[in-house]
């Protein structure tokens, strides 16, 4: 072999390993709140209050539970409002459409006030079972729902439930996001799937070791999601994967994290450890 193609050789495999650690990133440990957000299931990031909406089940995620509540938190992890709505029944996920906040409950969705905190509707769902994550398309009003105990996804539109999708491969659904008219789908397997909803094409976008409770997304296709158990996963926009951090053997769960993408933070509610930590991204 010629030493010029030695060089050519050489330089390719640089470029390639300076193109492959361009493409991940670092976490790194901001500030965690205190424990009054008794089990917080889900963290929602409101950019035009600029204020974290976070959904503590308050207990255990049963129908009995109807002692849930939703806190207003600022940014440095200062609680703002412990109670900003109250009375709710196992809250989980949550997203902003217009001035109101959903979030879902056990069987239903409850629609609430977002300057007020007053809960103005519930929306049930028919034969629900687990209702778990939000994720919303605000260009056409619809809001996503996931019920995990029967693996289908569900849309609120104009006051009204309808089904969207159920069967295989979808089980133990959970995570959602909607954006570039597409709905990503955390799996009960750990398949990260996406949804055009106008055609009802599933495509498989990446694989982790167990059930996504959490996504959101950092641009150009690439990802962050979560496992409830403790892990925290890197998504690349060719489906490759990276744990970014676990801490599972510590027994401490990241659930359904929130994403500010002018600080570049994620938050992340630990659950049974009860309180929300932020984490920047460089």
């Amino acid at each position: 072999m010629s030493k010029s193609l030695l060089f050519v050789l050489a330089g390719l495999f640089a470029g390639t390993l300076s193109a492959s650690q361009a493409q991940t990133i670092e976490l790194t440990p901001v500030w965690e709140s205190d424990t009054t957000l008794r089990t917080p299931e889900s963290v929602l990031f409101e950019p035009g209050q600029n204020v974290l909406y976070v959904a503590c089940i308050n207990g255990g995620p049963s129908m009995e539970n109807k002692n849930s509540f939703i806190a207003k938190v600022g940014l440095d992890g200062k609680v703002i409002k412990l109670k900003f709505a109250e009375n709710l029944n196992s809250t989980k996920g949550m997203g902003v459409l217009g001035d109101k906040l959903y979030v879902t409950e056990m069987t239903q969705v409850a629609e609430i006030d977002l300057a007020s905190g007053k809960i103005l509707n519930r929306y049930p769902v028919e034969g629900a079972k687990f209702l778990n994550d939000i994720a919303i398309d605000t260009k056409k009003r619809v809001v996503y729902v996931t019920d995990s105990g029967h693996g289908k996804v569900w849309a609120l539109n104009g006051g009204k439930m309808s089904l969207v999708l159920e069967g295989d491969p979808l089980k133990g659904t959970n995570g959602l996001l909607f954006e570039n008219n597409q709905l990503l789908i955390g799996n009960g397997d750990g398949t990260l799937f996406s949804l055009d909803p106008a055609t009802k094409k599933l495509s498989t976008i990446a694989k982790v070791s167990g059930g996504i409770d959490g996504i959101v997304g950092l641009g150009k296709k690439t990802y962050v999601v979560t496992e409830w158990a403790g892990k925290v996963w890197y998504v690349k926009a060719d489906g490759t994967t990276e744990l970014k951090s676990d801490t599972s053997p510590q027994k401490i769960n990241s659930a359904d994290l929130a994403y500010n993408p002018k600080a570049k933070v994620l938050y992340i509610p630990t659950f049974f450890h009860n309180t929300v930590k932020a984490v920047s991204i460089k």
